[in-house]
């Protein structure tokens, strides 16, 4: 049995999801991944079949690090955690992930001016999906390096609708933190603008109890609270993941969507799940859903800020049935052609294959 490390500083969210994709991707081919974090998080109860670990204290991380036989650590974000495993003696193969980083300015400054000496001295390659921004500024930042861009991938066997009884109202859905690159307050008004026409629609919200900004976590229940025209608005928190497909299709069988208004998005996974679930999807143009988010094929898009448009293209999912299902359909075929776990092993093992002939 080979086995490689995931490294991470908290189990929540796409990141969370993709180590455990990875996990099942690989495990066919007699790959077991341990996970390890540095604090514990709501995604630890996702984890079922892969073996994880919170570990705070340095000299047992190094314990693991040095006695797991790790043929390969992957480091996602957490960039000094690359200087502390080479410190350790680890001469493995040591890869750095990048998934998201925020907006694009955020993104650009934690590369070039806190991650680059710790990648370019340590790192023996960098690993992103196929995100436009990110692509981009990996060849400027680090010319040198070896790099990797593929999909990220998803278990569409799981992920799939669940043909529940049909809902008596819409619904919209909403995935995210309640903090301002989320976007959330665009959202509720694209809510709010859809409601007069639609006075039986519903909201949705998804959202990890742990993080949060708590400014606008406040202004958020407030609003939710005092205004009479978001009294059909749900809050789930801490959903386990093998129960959103339920939800998803609960969505998708209501006659509504599953709505992304991230200003810029590292991947999407939950978009990816939702077309995997029938689900449709409205989001905004924020780079990382470029991969399978294409307008009035796969999903509606639209750009940040532009309310009106985004109101139409809802509009359209709520009471278009033909073009609904025309998009659905595009978009569940599109996921399994592109995104299976298998295309993704073979990416990962043919990453790791050049990469050990260094």
């Amino acid at each position: 049995m080979r086995k490689m490390l995931f490294v991470y500083n908290y189990p929540s969210g796409g990141v969370e999801t993709l180590a455990r994709q990875r996990s099942m991707a690989l495990a066919p081919y007699k790959i077991k991944f341990d996970l390890l974090y540095s604090s514990t998080g709501p995604g630890l109860q996702n984890i079922t079949n892969e073996a994880a670990f919170v570990i705070t204290d340095p000299s047992e991380r190094q314990k693991m690090v040095m006695e797991g036989n790790y043929e390969a650590i992957i480091v996602c974000s957490t960039y000094t955690d690359l200087e502390v495993i080479r410190n350790y003696g680890y001469t493995g193969i040591l890869i750095y992930e990048i998934q998201g980083l925020g907006s694009i300015p955020e993104a650009k400054v934690f590369l070039q001016q806190l991650a680059k000496p710790y990648i370019d001295l340590y790192a023996d390659a960098i690993l992103t999906p196929q995100t436009p921004h990110l692509i981009t500024i990996t060849n400027r930042e680090f010319p040198n390096k070896r790099k990797y861009h593929f999909h990220n991938g998803i278990n569409t066997i799981q992920f799939t609708y669940t043909n529940p009884e049909k809902e008596p109202d819409p619904i919209i859905g909403w995935v995210g933190r309640i903090e301002p690159h989320k976007n959330w307050r665009e959202f509720i008004q694209i809510y709010l603008h859809l409601v007069p026409n639609n006075p039986r629609l519903r909201a949705w919200f998804f959202l990890d109890s742990t993080i949060f900004l708590p400014a606008d976590m406040k202004e958020f229940k407030e609003l939710l609270e005092t205004n009479p025209s978001l009294k059909n608005c749900q809050i789930f928190y801490n959903i386990p993941h093998e129960q959103m497909p339920t939800y998803y299709s609960r969505i998708a069988s209501s006659g509504g969507f599953l709505c992304s208004t991230t200003i810029t998005e590292g991947f999407g996974y939950a978009l990816l799940e939702a077309m995997c679930c029938l689900c449709p999807i409205l989001t905004t143009d924020s780079d990382g859903i470029s991969s399978f988010a294409f307008h009035n094929r796969t999903g509606q898009i639209y750009q940040q800020g532009d309310i009106q448009k985004a109101v139409l293209e809802g509009q359209n999912l709520l009471h278009n049935e033909r073009h609904r299902k025309l998009i659905t359909q595009r978009a569940v075929h599109y996921v399994k052609e592109h995104f299976s776990l298998q295309k993704y092993a073979n990416k990962f093992l043919a990453m790791i294959t050049e990469l050990k002939r260094i």
